[in-house]
């Protein structure tokens, strides 16, 4: 199925760049082998593409070529010989992603609702409604979800496969979401699109509002049915 998106980042030097599609949550790997006629779309243009996946990896665009005329870049030999001093097209010369430029951001907020989830916990665990073991639980999850966007990250820098979006939400509405907000900040890590914050306070909100009902159903159920 063809579909249509922009090139956001080539890495001239290795030969593969990331296309970004409204239809697909993720930037989308290509490397210069799979541009229609072995030339490359310059950065920002609209290009179109069949996308695959292969080896439950993220998606791969093969089949790339430019919507519209545009001079483009012939394939560069990428090569163990080849000239590190060599001039590079500025384009490429600042190789900083979009996640690395991005501004860290505000914690105001998520300090009251991580104090509000701890006191949750502890009162759960107190009133028998939690069992003690899921305090530990919650640290566990809250580890793996900064490990999870650490990787994501290492990832975005080096031009490997990508983890999801889809799994970091997942591991925030699992009670990460703390460590997910600290890891935003830490690593300026999933800063700049207004989707995923999006959805990442969606999550905030929907395992604060199922904490709070398991918690307090025993006093929400007669409310309910009265």
């Amino acid at each position: 199925m063809k579909k249509q998106g922009k090139v956001v980042r080539w890495d001239d030097q290795r030969g593969f760049g990331f296309i970004r599609c409204n239809s697909t949550s993720q930037d989308i790997f290509f490397h210069i082998r799979d541009c229609a006629g072995g030339l490359q779309p310059p950065i920002n243009s609209a290009v179109e593409f069949e996308e695959i996946h292969v080896g439950g990896k993220g998606p791969r665009a093969m089949a790339v070529r430019a919507t519209q005329a545009y001079p483009h870049i012939p394939a560069a030999r990428h090569d163990k010989q080849r000239n590190p001093a060599r001039s590079r097209p500025p384009h490429v010369a600042n190789r900083r992603t979009a996640s690395q430029d991005g501004p860290a951001p505000s914690a105001k907020g998520v300090g009251s609702l991580t104090l509000i989830w701890l006191v949750l916990l502890v009162w759960g665990v107190l009133q028998h409604r939690i069992p003690p073991i899921a305090l530990a639980g919650a640290f566990a999850i809250n580890t793996i979800t900064f490990f999870a966007y650490w990787l994501d990250k290492h990832a975005a820098r080096n031009g490997q496969w990508r983890t999801k979006e889809d799994t970091l939400h997942l591991f925030g509405l699992a009670g990460g979401w703390p460590a997910a907000r600290l890891a935003q900040q830490v690593l300026r890590h999933k800063t700049v699109k207004p989707g995923f914050q999006a959805m990442y306070w969606l999550t905030v909100w929907t395992h604060l509002a199922a904490l709070v009902a398991y918690v307090f159903w025993d006093r929400i159920k007669p409310l309910l049915n009265s």
